[in-house]
């Protein structure tokens, strides 16, 4: 029987599996959390806190490592939350998920953590099945998993739509940490690329996998190729190796403000879900 927590305390190793029911709930929404705690194990606990629910459930956690993603807040546990993660602001480079669990929490954080680098209030969620696929777009055949050979040219597209995305560069000096992500990505199958030449011209991530929704992230078009209309036929092809090979959903979330890439998405056949939102430390 899961312990009562008092609230909110660090997830102990053997109540991994009622945090793993809470993210289930929602697999759209809480993929990301739910694949760290799934690969992580009992490392993965150390970055969840948490509150009970009359001992036999978890009612919320957050997940508190170099993101904070908050799952299942409701109004009365803000505060707490809000106080037990004053001391992780050093380690913590963004708070990200759900709008209506990360803008309320933010709000209390604020004043402890300082100003952000951005606020991003309104990144549609959206999802898709196989069912929901576009017939009329066709899959560009050029689109495959990228090889380990490939990671010298697979790097550079990830850093730069990294820096265009976020607005700094994901790493300062030595890029071996940042090689070494890029690198897991690859090995795992989970980099899909159009390669010409010696330079890669598109790029797309599974970032999560879990409860059988893949999240894509990282997609990115080199930029004299934007406007030639290879995103959506690209975009295409990623999602049904994805869904063929490595989940029943796919997933991703984008900035409103991108209307491209959120009618590129929409014409693939990704619908919306929900609304997420990020703060950018």
């Amino acid at each position: 029987m899961l312990r009562t927590f008092r609230p909110p305390a660090t997830l102990r190793s053997e109540d991994l599996d009622a945090a793993l029911r809470l993210a289930a709930t929602d697999p759209v929404a809480n993929v990301f959390v739910a694949a760290r705690l799934a690969s992580g194990g009992e490392y993965a606990a150390q970055n969840v806190i948490a509150m009970g629910g009359g001992g036999d459930d978890l009612r919320s956690m957050c997940w508190t490592s170099a993101n904070v993603v908050p799952i299942n807040l409701d109004e009365g546990e803000l505060d707490a939350y809000a106080g037990k993660l004053r001391r992780y602001r050093r380690r913590s480079s963004s708070v990200f998920g759900l709008a209506s669990q990360v803008l309320p929490l933010w709000d209390r954080l604020e004043k402890h953590w300082g100003t952000p680098r951005s606020v991003r209030e309104q990144q549609p969620l959206m999802a898709l099945t196989a069912d929901d696929l576009n017939v009329e777009v066709a899959a560009d055949q050029r689109v495959r998993p990228a090889t380990m050979s490939e990671l010298d040219l697979v790097v550079p597209a990830a850093a730069h739509m990294f820096t265009s995305e976020i607005g700094y560069p994901p790493f300062y000096g030595s890029d071996r940490e940042y090689r070494r992500m890029v690198a897991s990505l690859i090995r795992q199958g989970h980099t899909y690329v159009i390669v010409e030449g010696k330079r890669v011209v598109f790029k797309a991530d599974v970032g999560s996998l879990a409860l059988g929704v893949a999240q894509i992230q990282g997609v990115w078009v080199t930029p004299e190729l934007r406007g030639h209309g290879m995103a959506a036929p690209a975009m295409k092809a990623v999602v049904e190796q994805v869904l063929g090979e490595h989940a029943t959903t796919a997933s991703l979330y984008v900035n409103d403000f991108n209307t491209s890439a959120v009618r590129t998405y929409e014409r693939v056949g990704f619908q919306h879900r929900d609304t997420f939102a990020t703060v950018i430390l």
